[in-house]
Order: C-alpha cells, then sequence, then structure tokens
C-alpha cells in the first residue's frame, strides 16, 4: 500500500512539474503597455488663437534636431499614437491620439468629438495636448490620421496627423499637425536553451549538477527555471532551480550550470543513472513590450561526482 501511495504521489509530482514548465513557449504581449522611439525625422508643428490656453496664443514648431527628445509612442493594439517632445530649455509638450475602444487607429480617418480623460467614454475618441505647466482635463475636438504605418507590436514606422482641441469648453482651438518618420523596428528578440546530456550527482548529499546553455540575438537577460527528475524503484526524486539568471549576449552560446537536490515533494534521493531535464527559458523584449520563452527536456545521464 505504501509503495503504490508514493507512486501516485510521483506521478502527481512529475505531471504538475510538466505542465508548468510546458506553459505557452511564445511571444507574450504585456497587453496595452505603450513603447516610445525616438523619431527620426518630423515635426510637430501648432498654433493658437490669442487667448488660447496651452499655446498662450503663440506658434511653434519642434524636430526631432531642434529638441532634446521627439520620441513617438503607441500600445501594442495599435488604437492610439502619442508623441512628447522636450525642448532644450526643458518643457515637455504631450500629444495624445486615441481611437474608440477596440479599434486600432486607421489611415484616412477623421476622428470627430475627441474628448478627454477623464469624461470620455469608452465608445468616444481621445485627445490631449499639454505643456509642462499648462494642462486641462476637460476639452473637445477632433484629428485626423492622414497616414499611419505599423511594424512589430504596434511598433509605429510613420505617422501623419493633424489636431484642432478646445480646452475646458473655451472657443479658442489650438491647431497643430504631426508628422514622423522612424528608424527601422528594431529585430524581435529571439532566445534559445540548450540543455547538456549529462550531469553529476553527490551520493552523499543527493544533489545534482546540470547546465546548459542559453542564446538570443540581442542583448537579454534570461530567467531560466530548471527541474529534473528521476524515477526509480522504490520513487521519484524530483528538484527544480527557479529563476536562474543569465545574462545573454549575441554571438556564442552562453554555458549556465545549476546544482539541487530533490526538493519537490521528494520520495528518493538523485542517484547515478538516467534522468529527465527541463528548462523553461524567458526573457523579456528590451525594444518592445513583449516576453519570449523557450522550453526544452532533455533525458541525461548522471555521474557520481
Amino acid at each position: 500500500m505504501r509503495s503504490s501511495a508514493l507512486g501516485r504521489c510521483a506521478a502527481r509530482t512529475v505531471t504538475a512539474l510538466t505542465v508548468a514548465l510546458a506553459l505557452a513557449v511564445s511571444v507574450a504581449p504585456l497587453t496595452g503597455t505603450a513603447q516610445a522611439h525616438e523619431a527620426a525625422s518630423g515635426s510637430l508643428s501648432f498654433s493658437g488663437e490669442p487667448g488660447e490656453y496651452i499655446s498662450g496664443g503663440k506658434s511653434y514648431a519642434f524636430t526631432p534636431g531642434t529638441t532634446e527628445m521627439f520620441d513617438i509612442s503607441g500600445p501594442t493594439s495599435g488604437s492610439a499614437v502619442g508623441a512628447t517632445v522636450v525642448t532644450p530649455e526643458g518643457e515637455r509638450w504631450s500629444l495624445s491620439m486615441e481611437a474608440p475602444y477596440g479599434q486600432k487607429l486607421t489611415a484616412g480617418t477623421t476622428y470627430s468629438n475627441a474628448l478627454s480623460w477623464p469624461e470620455a467614454r469608452p465608445e468616444d475618441p481621445k485627445l490631449q495636448f499639454s505643456v509642462t505647466d499648462r494642462y486641462c482635463e476637460s476639452g473637445t475636438g477632433s484629428f485626423t490620421i492622414s497616414d499611419i504605418v505599423y511594424g512589430p507590436h504596434g511598433y509605429i514606422r510613420a505617422v501623419d496627423a493633424t489636431f484642432e482641441r478646445y480646452c475646458s469648453g473655451s472657443a479658442l482651438p489650438v491647431r497643430g499637425e504631426l508628422h514622423a518618420q522612424m528608424p527601422e523596428p528594431p529585430a524581435e528578440l529571439s532566445i534559445g536553451v540548450g540543455l547538456t546530456t549529462t550531469g553529476t550527482v553527490d551520493r552523499r548529499t543527493g544533489e545534482i549538477t546540470v547546465g546548459g546553455t542559453a542564446t538570443c540575438n540581442k542583448p537579454a537577460r534570461l530567467s531560466i527555471n530548471v527541474s529534473a527528475y528521476q524515477t526509480q524503484k522504490q520513487g521519484t526524486a524530483t528538484g527544480s532551480h527557479e529563476d536562474l539568471i543569465v545574462v545573454c549576449e549575441p554571438g556564442s552560446p552562453v554555458p549556465w550550470t545549476t546544482s539541487f537536490p530533490s526538493n519537490i515533494d521528494p520520495t528518493a534521493s538523485f542517484q547515478p543513472g538516467a534522468a529527465v531535464l527541463r528548462a523553461l527559458a524567458r526573457a523579456d523584449d528590451r525594444d518592445y513590450p513583449v516576453s519570449v520563452s523557450d522550453f526544452q527536456s532533455a533525458d541525461i545521464g548522471l555521474t557520481r561526482s
């Protein structure tokens, strides 16, 4: 009876471990997260009539070459576009244009009756324009997306738009244009985890030492969950090391090793012989709001250390 109970417990442990490590091995967007990149060329120009609050009744024109920052941003959904311009004097101008909830910004479309947060409803387009020390929560307006081109994960490659906004019920509008060409989109992150098919076991402590390699096509910080199990006559040895950090640079594979005993509901200690090694690697893409992963499993041989 005891052996049967131990077998059922080991089977449950191994099954749970397999399911946990074999989670979706794919690109996983961090939903809705905005990404910002410096424009290669373009302009943000606008003017307001005398007495208009945000512009102060003046005209402005900014380009990437004359500012400290000229960032274009957008979420992975492609539902919005924003521009952030920081002048050499430290003024921060911010423009945001967003389609109604669930819609993607579409070239050739004029979005009328655009409101500001927080009064805008999900079905309303949203428009906000402000500078460091001048901001109005309520306002109305419209904007036209003349052209917009997307890259991976909502990366905005180019945008041409015009906007008109009235602040807090004022009859005086600020009108402007946004034009931006972006650099070529960065490569999407790709990672791999390899497993060495041999390992060692300390007969005194039952601790095993296993390893492998990590690869990437651009710099990344990999978090690797490593586990192993070994079925024996009297039970199952099952252990793991979670969140092993490997700093990866493109080029040559980066080796990694880790040691651990049977520490997951063990019914036996690791012994020399055959075992199964598994690894799930995950990393965030530094250029896009996504994470990627890779899962590998291999039969290995453990020898006495």
